[in-house]
This record gives structure tokens, C-alpha cells and sequence, in this order.
């Protein structure tokens, strides 16, 4: 029996077991959007305000799963407006399908109504990017879609389906799901050549990010710390993957990680870096990075290897087959002189301390991760409430706090948290966000409201552009260009008019009250958070310096 190409769309999305899509309807998907009307049953569709809260709501989806997030738009602007969605999703190796409406194929090239060329805007910012423009193709596209989404590093991949694809016919036949690329092989020999190194270290340390998370190898990493005593640190992408409780989970390190996760990389002898990338923000100095440590680097994405850092013995691989491979060729270690000086090295981290009267940010971060407790979910958006959350909020679980790391995207958290929520009805989801990334997407409060979602956010209102403004002071003389923004917007009245609930918080005592009133009611709240323009962010290691350079004050 032949069908239309929107139906066999939605078959194709069903076979590959997604439930959920989020977008925005337009004239070049229609079609699309009668089909899923007619199988609202078997898939459920979210209307976003903005395309752009679409897409990051898939990302947010993905991050809170694991599962494939799928978003949906029209032709030209709809198309366009996912583009820093896509971006920050594929920069952080989250697996996402996006899917676009494009003109009858007829009128492609002609600057037609609503046309843009989404897939060559798409290419540079995704993993891969189809085109279709036959319907009889469309099925097995969508098929190697999600396999290439899924297969190694995980990204986004772009379907963009013309008009007339959406309307033509064309035989549907439920297949197998396609299997994702074989893993590398693993060089055994490598391997061996890792453990001999690992156990003639002295002073060993582990770095390690989102690659874990993306492997499920949150257990055979914490084997290894525990087995050979080494201490570890993480990326931003890595929080939660070990327990901040874990005694030798140093926390975050680079640009405003504690200092002594910074120490303990750099006088380790033996870095062994997990699934991570050496980012700018984590070797924020390249070429002093660890001087004298011999590094070796485990990723999937051979690509990853010396690009950014040097190492002496590269493993490309999947992080919990490399791990699981290793772990019997550990030896058990002490390593007491080691672990003895890396605890006085904390003894020195920076701790901020409270006021009396005073709503200070560490204070808010705690409030939130003592409210959603360990199995809530923690979002952010990008600028000082997302340091300083990525540093206090205690997270334990992998998948528990979600941000956007690579790309830092200011305007991510309300979309990730509407995803995030719809993918987990049953944890709390937290959006801890700033009153300048707020402004950008707070249109699709909208959408928890309409959806009845019990999203709480958590606005560190510091009427400035926080981050920016203290580079300005730190660097620029005070000059505060543009940065001190001094908006009048009213958050409780802004909720109400959105139809949630609005709260002020000028103290801890009263953001507690807030909080817990916030909870209770079961619905979307937007709680004020005042706090002083001039927090900073601390330590803070300035661009292109070492941890010798941290600032604690």
C-alpha cells in the first residue's frame, strides 16, 4: 500500500522509536503536520513560541536521555531559526535529528518564497546533512539519519525534505532498525603500553568530560580512580558523572575550576585524559599545559587526538570498552604521598562565605541542588549563574545537569529544561539562568505553561551582563561597555502574564520560602533572585594563562 511521504515520515520516526518532536508549523511542512495530526496517538508533537526553543528542547531531550532528540521546521526562516540550536547540540556531541521543510522541488534555485539552502548553511555545524528530493528515498534517509546521530560521536544530523516529497507516494515497509557503526577496534597493544604507564606513575591524574557520559562508563571510570588512587578532575560537560562526594573527584578545572583540580594537572607526571577535547576553557595555555606529565588521551573521535594538546600515547576508541579493557591490568596503589599533597592543595581552594542579609550566588546553587535533590535535574544558560552553578550544585548523577558547554549559548536553558521536563515527567527539572540569557528565550514560558510543565526558574537577577562585565572590571578599567543593562522587567509580573507564578527572593531565607512554595504548587514558577552587580565568578584563570595565574579575590 502506498502512502504520502509525510505519513511515511511519521512511520520512519516511529520505527526508530521516537515519541516526541518539537517544532513549529509552516506552509512547506503541512503536509508533515496533517500526518502527525492524524497519529497524535502514537506521537506527541510540541509547539514551541520560537523555532530556536524547539530546537534546543530536542538537545535538552537528548541530553536528559540519551535518546535521539528530534526537532521540526518549515522552509527559509523556520529553517534558519535552528541553526544555533543544531549548533550548540552538535558542538557538545548530543544526538539529534533535525528536520526541515524545503520548496517543491521545482522552485529550488529561484529565491523562491520562504527557500534558503538550510543544508549547505546546516553543513560546517552538524555531523552530516541530507537532502531529499525523491520520496521513494526518504525512508531509508530517515534510517541513516539516526544511525549516524548514534554511531561514535554522537551529533546532529539534517534532513531537509522538499514539498513535493511530502506529498508524493511511495511504498512504507517497517525494517529492522539500522545498527549503529561498529566501535574501533581497540589496539590491545596500546592498552598494555597504557597500564604499564599508569602503574609506574607516581603522581597519576585523570581529566575527564562528556565522552564518559556519552559511553555509559561512569562505573569503570570510578573503578579506576578508586583501584589506583588517582585523583580526577572534570570538564563542564563532565559534571555529575562522579559524585562530588567521591573523595577523589577534585571538581571542575580550567578557566573557573577549583584550584586544586588546576595544581593537580599540572604537576601530575601522568595525565590520562577521558573523552574529552583539551578545550580553551580547560588548557586555557597551551603550550605550559601539564609540562611535565606524559598525557595519553582516550577518545572515539580520532580527530580529537593532538589537536588541541599533544599526547604521548593517543587511544581511539569508546571510552567504556577502552576502560573495561584496561581495568584488569590496574594495579592497586596507595599512592599516599601523592594523595597527601594533592588534599593539601584543597585545603586552598577558593570557598566563598555568606553575608548576613545578603542572597549570595553560592547560596542560591545550594538552595536549588538541596530542592531538586539528588535524581532532579539542574539546567542552565551560559554566563556566571552557569559557573557558578557548575561549581556548587553537587550533582551526583550523570545526566543531571544540562548546559551548553562547546558553543555557550546564551538563551539554551529554557528550551533544554521544556525538553529535559517532557522527557522525564516524573523529575524535577530546575533552570538556573541569568536575567540577561533569560531575556533571550523567555518566550517559550509560553510552552510550559501551555504544557502544564513544573519547571521552576531561577533567575540570579543582577540587572548586568554579569560575565562580561567582570572581564570589563578585571581587565578593561571598569569600562563597562553595554553591560550594565538595568532592564525594569517585573519576573513576578512577567509570569503571571504568562500564566505561572511569580516569587522575589532578596535573602536565602526568603529564596528557600520561595523555592519550596514554588514546588508545591506544581506548576511553572519564575522565582527573582536579586543578587549584587559585582559577584564575580572565582578563581578565574584569565585567558591564555596557567593555574600560576588564578585570581582568588
Amino acid at each position: 500500500m502506498k502512502i504520502n511521504g509525510s505519513k511515511l515520515l511519521i512511520e520512519a520516526l516511529i520505527e526508530q522509536g521516537v515519541d516526541t518532536i518539537f517544532g513549529y508549523p509552516g506552509g512547506a511542512v503541512i503536509n508533515i503536520y496533517d500526518a502527525l495530526f492524524q497519529n497524535q496517538d502514537r506521537i506527541k508533537h510540541v509547539i514551541t513560541a520560537h523555532e530556536q526553543g524547539a530546537a534546543h528542547a530536542a538537545d535538552g531531550y537528548a541530553r536528559a536521555t540519551g535518546k535521539t532528540g528530534v526537532v521540526l521546521a518549515t522552509s527559509g526562516p523556520g529553517a534558519t531559526n535552528i541553526v544555533t540550536g543544531i549548533a550548540t547540540a552538535n558542538m557538545d556531541s548530543v544526538p539529534v535529528v533535525a528536520i526541515t521543510g524545503n520548496v517543491h522541488s521545482s522552485l529550488i534555485g529561484l529565491d523562491s518564497f520562504q527557500e534558503v539552502d538550510i543544508a549547505g548553511i546546516a553543513m560546517p555545524i552538524t555531523k552530516h546533512t541530507f537532502v531529499v528530493r525523491d520520496v521513494n528515498k526518504l525512508h531509508e534517509t530517515i534510517r541513516q539519519a539516526f544511525r549516524i546521530a548514534n554511531s561514535g560521536r554522537p551529533g546532529v544530523v539534517l534532513v531537509d525534505i522538499t514539498k513535493d516529497v511530502t506529498i508524493d507516494l511511495a511504498d512504507f515497509e517497517t525494517k529492522e532498525v539500522l545498527a549503529t557503526t561498529p566501535n574501533p577496534i581497540l589496539d590491545m597493544a596500546k592498552i598494555k603500553e597504557l597500564a604499564d604507564v599508569i602503574n609506574n606513575a607516581s603522581s597519576p591524574a585523570i581529566l575527564f568530560g562528556g565522552g564518559v557520559l556519552i559511553s555509559n562508563a561512569e562505573n569503570e571510570l570510578l573503578e579506576l580512580s578508586k583501584r589506583a588512587n588517582i585523583p580526577c578532575s572534570h570538564t563542564l560537560m563532565g559534571a555529575g558523572i562522579m559524585s562530588w562526594g567521591e573523595k577523589l573527584n577534585l571538581g571542575l578545572v580550567g578557566m573557573h575550576g577549583s584550584m586544586s583540580a588546576g595544581k593537580t594537572l599540572q604537576q601530575s607526571d601522568v595525565m590520562i585524559a577521558i573523552g574529552t577535547r583539551f578545550s580553551d576553557r580547560v588548557a586555557t595555555d597551551k603550550t605550559k599545559f601539564a609540562p611535565k606529565s606524559k598525557i595519553i588521551h582516550i577518545d572515539i573521535d580520532e580527530a580529537e587526538i593532538n589537536k588541541n594538546v599533544a599526547s604521548n600515547i593517543g587511544i581511539v576508541g569508546d571510552v567504556k570498552e577502552v576502560l573495561t579493557a584496561l581495568l584488569p591490568m590496574i594495579n592497586c596503589i596507595n599512592r599516599d604521598e601523592w594523595i597527601a599533597q594533592v588534599d593539601k592543595w584543597r585545603e586552598g581552594d577558593y570557598k566563598p562565605n555568606s553575608i548576613e542579609g545578603v542572597l549570595r550566588p553560592h547560596e542560591i546553587v545550594d538552595c536549588i541542588s538541596n530542592a531538586v535533590g539528588d535524581d532532579g535535574i539542574i539546567v542552565t544558560d551560559v554566563g556566571q549563574h552557569q559557573m557558578w552553578t557548575a561549581q556548587y550544585s553537587k550533582r551526583v548523577k550523570p545526566r543531571s545537569f544540562l548546559t551548553s558547554g562547546g558553543l555557550g549559548t546564551m538563551g539554551y536553558g529554557l528550551g533544554g529544561a521544556i525538553g529535559a521536563q517532557m522527557a522525564c515527567p516524573d523529575r524535577r527539572v530546575v533552570l538556573a539562568t541569568g536575567d540577561g540569557s533569560f531575556h533571550m528565550n523567555l518566550n517559550e514560558m509560553c510552552t510550559c505553561v501551555k504544557n502544564n510543565l513544573p519547571i521552576v526558574v531561577v533567575v540570579f537577577n543582577n540587572h548586568v551582563l554579569g560575565m562580561v562585565r567582570q572581564w570589563q572590571t578585571q581587565f578593561f578599567e571598569k569600562r563597562y561597555a553595554e553591560t550594565s543593562i538595568d532592564r525594569s522587567t517585573d519576573y513576578v509580573k512577567l509570569a503571571e502574564a504568562f500564566g505561572a507564578k511569580g516569587f522575589r527572593a532578596n535573602t536565602k531565607a526568603e529564596l528557600e520560602i520561595a523555592i519550596a512554595e514554588a514546588f508545591k504548587s506544581g506548576g511553572p514558577c519564575i522565582i527573582d533572585a536579586i543578587i549584587d552587580k559585582d559577584e564575580k565568578v572565582l578563581p578565574m584563570i584569565p585567558a591564555g594563562k596557567t593555574i600560576d595565574d588564578i585570581i582568588l579575590n
